[in-house]
């Protein structure tokens, strides 16, 4: 499984550990990755994801897993939010359709 978010599509960083007397080392940056269960009103079902806290604060100010998806760039979404996010779409287009 690898360190990268399923929404922002956020992964490991590398860098320096600088000690006091400017020594440096290789370092990772991980991701403050969390395994969340999401809401998605247009499919009346749950998600299960891996996303990192941050990711976390966009689904909330953005009003929603739906919300996030719809306006998120397909190439740093994980294949599973893809997916997911196709289906959002198709079952919005029918709701549509149905209320049309």
């Amino acid at each position: 499984m690898s360190r990268r978010c399923d929404l922002t599509g956020k992964g490991v960083l590398s860098g320096h550990k600088v000690s006091h007397s400017n020594h440096k080392t290789k370092r990772r940056f991980l991701p403050n990755l969390c395994n969340v269960t999401l809401e998605s009103e247009t499919l009346k079902r749950t998600i299960r994801l891996r996303v990192t806290a941050n990711a976390l604060k966009s689904v909330d100010h953005r009003g929603g897993l739906d919300a996030f998806l719809k306006k998120a760039h397909d190439e740093e979404l994980s294949p599973r939010a893809l997916d997911f996010k196709r289906l959002i779409a198709k079952a919005a287009a029918e709701a549509a359709d149905a209320a049309a």
